[in-house]
């Protein structure tokens, strides 16, 4: 069920910074880069922000780990939805994007490092369970096993019933069904304002 947005104005105001084309120059820069690590050639758009930030309840107590944040849109979105920088934990493998990150999030918890081995990576910088996890990682540029092992990281350091958040451009979704056994998979209304059309998927380990 696709959840209402939510806003907060005054940390929005407070603690983000709108994505420009500098953020289009600096994506497209990484892409060209590292094509595989990178993944797209340029942020996320708003409207994909915003869905997949839907998925997350501000209202639950506990930290929000996104993966991949880039420059940040995502991020922001988290924030717009009501979930306050002090409670976001964002793993970025870009060491370009590491100070961006730092400077327009100040509350968050900005961890350079490889998002697929995020339980080593966060071992010791984080003290209670994820309440979501919220990922623009190109999973299709990596095998079926490296991707389920992510999802399996992130649930394990996750309260039970806690979403594992994913964009994909493609129609099915990213971590295939069939490899994920009793995890259920809910794919969202496509976002068609996005630059390409995207779905999200959520996943969801069984209680």
């Amino acid at each position: 069920m696709l959840e209402p947005a939510r806003r907060n104005e005054r940390r929005l105001g407070a603690r983000t910074k709108g994505i420009d084309l500098a953020d289009e120059a600096r994506f497209l820069k990484s892409w060209f880069d590292k094509p595989l690590v990178t993944g797209a050639v340029s942020p996320s758009g708003k409207a994909l922000a915003r869905m997949m930030a839907r998925y997350v309840d501000p209202t639950e107590d506990g930290l929000v780990l996104e993966i991949g944040p880039g420059t940040g849109p995502v991020t922001e979105a988290l924030i717009q939805r009501g979930v306050p920088a002090e409670r976001l934990v964002l793993i970025e493998f870009n060491a370009e994007f590491v100070p961006l990150l730092q400077k327009r999030f100040p509350g968050a918890k900005v961890v350079q490092g490889d998002a697929y081995s995020a339980a080593e990576t966060l071992s010791g910088r984080i003290d209670s369970p994820l309440i979501a996890t919220v990922s623009s990682l190109p999973l299709l540029t990596k095998p079926v096993r490296q991707r389920v092992a992510l999802l399996d990281q992130c649930f394990d350091m996750s309260r039970p019933g806690a979403p594992f958040i994913q964009f994909t451009y493609g129609v099915a979704p990213p971590i295939p069904r069939e490899a994920i056994g009793s995890v259920s998979t809910v794919g969202s209304p496509r976002v068609w304002l996005n630059l390409p059309p995207a779905r999200v998927w959520i996943y969801r380990r069984p209680i």
